[in-house]
């Protein structure tokens, strides 16, 4: 499923009302803005979700992540209608007719047996590729949305070859547009890795580096580079993008993997004329995979760049106002989703929202500002736990919770000492 320094810009309460575009190369570094002014609304008791990222206001965090949910104008238009934050479009190159995709293309996890009708979906695999629509019919519904919808984001997702003419003309023809920010996927878990495309790019720090600067060299508009989890230590990458003038990174793409084996065909899933691929997994089951990797960024963006000038885009199992919480608890600016939405709809925007308020609401935050980042603090390595831990004891002059040593193990009180060293 195909799926970003500058001045940050912060205001009040964004609200769809009048905007003011500006864009364009300063000197110094940061050097890129989108920049939106939005009418204000009139301060009440609900909290508020507005956010401004890289110059960009949105009325809320939650962002339409690139894939399905952004694949043309009607459902593009209708993420708008529904009061989605904003939208990223499906990835887009210059030349469609490479893209050829397959049906079926998408399997999923249920919780149950192998082959269970049955059970709540926790996983999804997709082996989908980016765009097959022509570019100048994607750029032309991206001019449209523009015009319908001046107020509202609306960022492009692009992904080339190894090739640095393309790069530019692909980012000259989207910035005409009037898109407000430019998504790069270096993620993609499938499909034309030989072209160096997509995972190929970002699983190399040297690729990404010099594929960057090509790219910031020519971008007039913020720049988040797409990272793939497919990797031993995310930070690398990311780090590398914000070196290379990106202004933000989103994480994660989707997680490279088989979903299964049809127990009673014995073929993969999904299924092809009897024969599958590796795909992108998604959905609920990666979302603790996704808070390790976001965690990871953060506390790298924490301690080596200012987060004033740079953003981040979580991504990963986001169904519920809780799930985008713990993101931005971790230093996220915007919670992606895109899976999601292909199982419960446009309309998840407003459960989303109300579940986020709720949160808010519990713990007295007025603004996603209020906690963005406030649980970073809280992780740490193994060796620091066992020092904290052995200090809490000594001043609690208690006993620790739970077993002393692996010789304390009984085989008839197995169940509860497990249960004694559950953090909750």
């Amino acid at each position: 499923m195909a799926s970003l320094s500058m001045t940050q810009i912060r205001a009040g309460n964004s609200a769809s009302g009048f905007a003011l575009n500006w864009r364009g190369k300063v000197q110094a570094r940061p050097n890129r803005v989108g920049f939106k002014v939005f009418a204000s609304e009139s301060q009440g008791a609900e909290p508020d979700l507005s956010v401004t990222v890289n110059g960009l206001q949105m009325p809320n965090p939650f962002v339409i992540g690139s894939g399905p949910p952004g694949t043309n104008y009607t459902v593009m238009k209708r993420a708008f209608d529904e009061g989605w934050g904003a939208v990223i479009a499906k990835t887009v190159s210059l030349d469609a007719a490479k893209v050829i995709n397959v049906t079926p293309r998408y399997a999923r996890l249920r919780a149950g047996a192998n082959g269970s009708a049955k059970g709540e979906i926790i996983g999804w695999e997709n082996i989908e590729l980016i765009s097959d629509r022509p570019l100048e019919t994607m750029l032309k519904e991206f001019k449209q949305l523009k015009e319908e919808y001046p107020d509202r984001i609306l960022i492009a997702s692009i992904m080339e070859e190894y090739n640095k003419a393309a790069w530019e003309e692909l980012i000259d023809r989207v910035e005409q547009t009037g898109v407000d920010a430019i998504e790069i996927n270096f993620s993609c878990p499938h499909g034309m890795p030989e072209r160096k495309m997509g995972a190929a790019v970002g699983q190399d720090c040297a690729l990404l580096e010099e594929v960057c600067g090509w790219i910031n060299a020519k971008a007039t508009v913020p720049v988040w580079a797409k990272m793939t989890p497919n990797i031993t230590d995310i930070s690398q990458p990311a780090r590398v993008a914000f070196s290379s003038g990106c202004e933000g990174v989103s994480a994660i793409n989707t997680i490279m993997s088989v979903m299964g084996i049809n127990l009673n065909t014995l073929r993969p899933e999904p299924c092809v004329e009897g024969y599958s691929t590796p795909g992108g997994y998604s959905a609920k089951a990666v979302h603790p995979i996704a808070l390790g990797k976001v965690m990871s960024i953060a506390k790298m963006m924490k301690s080596e760049f200012d987060s004033e000038n740079y953003s981040l885009s979580a991504i990963g199992g986001v169904e519920t106002g809780g799930d985008a919480a713990e993101f931005i608890l971790l230093g996220a600016n915007t919670v992606q989703v895109c899976t999601g939405v292909m199982m419960h709809g446009y309309g998840l925007v407003k459960k989303l929202c109300l579940e986020l308020k709720d949160f808010m609401k519990k713990h007295n935050f007025t603004s996603i500002e209020d906690f963005r980042g406030v649980s970073l603090q809280y992780f740490t390595t193994h060796t620091d736990l066992v020092q904290r831990q052995k200090e809490a004891i000594r001043q609690r002059k208690a006993i620790r919770k739970g077993l002393q040593s692996d010789k304390d193990w009984t085989g008839d009180g197995f169940v509860k000492e497990s249960e004694s060293m559950v953090s909750n």
